[in-house]
């Protein structure tokens, strides 16, 4: 039950976790405490604009260390409650293309007494895959699936 990384489909990359919290706790860290885990420290996000429904907006900051800055701007595709969420940066909440890097796809499912996170990043070509992976892909991605586990496993805690 620890955590993997696996590429199943051409162009994906993916890691899992598990989590010692039900669904519904790691739901709720997912969606309520998106800025404590959403990217590896010493970096941090800031959420700038997030319409949890399908078609809303999703824009972040990511802030490094070193003063660095990345903008993001993408769309949730599908928000389905203690399930999954999809989101992209091909299209604008406004539906205009944009130049493009991949589909994320973070998928929480009970598994024994807790959950399986599932992280994927699908992207359109191998040169963005290897991209994505050159970029520390493996590394941040296990990181961020890390540090939702220790939250919502807290969380899980305080409600025990």
């Amino acid at each position: 039950m620890t955590d993997t990384t696996q590429t199943t489909k051409q162009n994906e990359l993916c890691v899992t976790q598990f989590i010692n919290a039900s669904p519904a706790t790691v739901w709720q860290v997912m969606t309520e405490q998106l800025e404590s885990w959403w990217c590896p420290k010493p970096w941090r996000v800031e959420i700038n604009a997030i319409d949890w429904r399908s078609g809303g907006r999703f824009n972040t900051t990511m802030h490094g260390p070193n003063g660095e800055t990345i903008p993001g701007t993408s769309v949730l595709l599908e928000v389905s409650p203690q399930q999954r969420l999809v989101f992209t940066d091909a299209l604008d909440a406004n539906w205009q293309p944009q130049e493009a890097f991949f589909v994320g796809i973070m998928e929480i499912q009970a598994e024994a007494n807790g959950t399986r996170y599932t992280g994927r990043a699908r992207h359109w070509n191998e040169h963005d895959r290897k991209q994505h992976e050159s970029m520390g892909f493996i590394e941040g991605w296990q990181a961020v699936a890390r540090q939702l586990a220790e939250l919502s496993e807290k969380a899980a805690g305080a409600h025990a």
